[in-house]
């Protein structure tokens, strides 16, 4: 059953790379870089919007089959959020690559790099280091973060969170072309993700009482 304490907590004996959910993050992953790629080089917006449709679709796929076929894990879920990462960085140099070209309108769409760098912070940093603080506590994956705490959660990965940190500032940018508004959406994620470090780091990181196994003769330093 989804959220029970057997779903919630990490199971040594069931980590492994390759599952059926990691397959498909690597499929949509690689198929979102050859369309981002092939965007580039034919100068097709059609391309690359394909591609962030295919990363977006892969990205809720994977996440269904780990829990409908209850084969989630802490590495599966570093795969994803590495995979999310390319997929995203693809996309939006992608977008940056071909601004010049106008194709929002006969003018070019000035200063796109500039929300896009913002973004692109925010997510592959900030946002990447909130996300891995989940393996400081023995849980599967950040969706089980509210045991931690659910302030941080809701801010990051309820689905709500999810859809404003992942579709709405690319959705902004595609469909409006508002390079200025992209900015300010890009800053206030950017706050929201700060705001949640600095929970996190009040909250503190555990570290694992474990001890490691040093080799024969290592000197600790």
């Amino acid at each position: 059953m989804a959220g029970s304490p057997d779903r919630i907590m990490a199971d040594p004996s069931s980590e492994r790379l390759l599952t059926g959910a990691t397959a498909i993050t690597f499929v949509r992953t690689l198929v979102t870089l050859v369309l981002s790629l092939w965007a580039a080089h034919e100068g097709s917006l059609a391309l690359l919007v394909a591609g962030v449709l295919v990363y977006w679709v892969g990205d809720t796929l994977d996440g269904e089959w780990a829990r409908r076929f209850d084969c989630e894990t802490r590495i599966g879920a570093v795969v994803d959020m590495m995979c999310d990462r390319i997929s995203c960085a693809a996309f939006y140099l992608g977008l940056v690559w071909l601004e010049p070209s106008g194709f929002f309108s006969d003018e070019p769409m000035t200063w796109i790099a500039l929300p896009v760098g913002v973004y692109l912070f925010e997510f592959m940093v900030i946002d990447m280091y909130l996300s891995l603080a989940f393996l400081a506590w023995p849980i599967r994956s950040p969706n089980y973060f509210y045991v931690v705490d659910r302030r941080i959660y809701l801010w990051n990965w309820s689905r709500l969170g999810k859809a404003a940190n992942s579709g709405l500032f690319a959705v902004l940018l595609l469909v409006t072309g508002w390079v200025w508004l992209g900015l300010v959406i890009a800053l206030a994620l950017l706050a929201l993700k700060l705001v949640s470090l600095g929970w996190l780091l009040k909250l503190g990181l555990p570290v694992p009482t474990a001890p490691v196994a040093l080799p024969a003769g290592t000197a600790a330093r």
